[in-house]
């Protein structure tokens, strides 16, 4: 069983209590999350994605492997690459879809710039073969979620058909919804605050719990 995680905001103390409300109630060895994390300092082996708030300083660090610092423990970035976990091969792509930004370099997208993701990440991300679970902060086309544009990025729908994952997990939206792309099942989760999930490492089952209070 592994522990799964949606936005955390854990920059906001409140934020930061719910979050390790759910590391306690889990008591789980290993955790996924899915980006607005914004605290690095976790109390076991996390694997994330980078989200559109963060401090994009450690995502930079953790991102180049330059990461000395007091307040990043247990903090694993996937940024179009891939970890093996507890039997899964989990991959991740970091970041938000901005047009205006998608096709620079990612050395030249300086201070808040550096919460998209660029075209170079989207090939890397292509080429990771034998994916069982994706995590993504922006949301492949079919997600039922309520927000007030039209949800669903073209470029995760090109890396969805690329990879074939057999779960696809979306943060961001601050909604529990579910759907399919081709012969992957896609959840987007609720934020921390609300609940935390559980995945089976042998079906990929995901279940949603409540976060107890702190």
């Amino acid at each position: 069983m592994m522990l799964v995680l949606g936005d955390a905001h854990a920059d906001d103390p409140d934020n930061r209590r719910a979050l390790f409300a759910a590391y306690r109630d889990a008591d789980a060895d290993v955790a996924l999350q899915l980006g607005d994390l914004i605290y690095y300092d976790l109390p076991i082996p996390t694997y994330f994605i980078g989200g559109n708030n963060e401090d994009f300083d450690t995502i930079d660090a953790l991102r180049y492997g330059r990461v000395e610092s007091s307040d990043v423990t247990n903090a694993f970035l996937l940024a179009s690459t891939a970890a093996e976990v507890e039997g899964l091969r989990i991959a991740g792509l970091s970041g938000n879809y901005a047009p205006t930004q998608y096709d620079r370099p990612r050395p030249n997208l300086h201070g808040e710039r550096r919460r998209h993701f660029v075209r170079d990440d989207v090939e890397q991300a292509k080429q990771i073969e034998d994916v069982d679970v994706l995590l993504v902060h922006e949301a492949p086309h079919g997600l039922p979620v309520d927000e007030e544009y039209d949800v669903g990025c073209p470029h995760i729908d090109e890396l969805l058909d690329a990879v074939e994952p057999r779960l696809c997990l979306v943060g961001h939206h601050h909604q529990h919804a579910e759907s399919t792309f081709g012969d992957t099942r896609v959840v987007g989760l609720a934020p921390v605050w609300e609940s935390y999930y559980t995945l089976d490492t042998e079906t990929l089952e995901v279940t949603a719990h409540d976060t107890p209070s702190a």
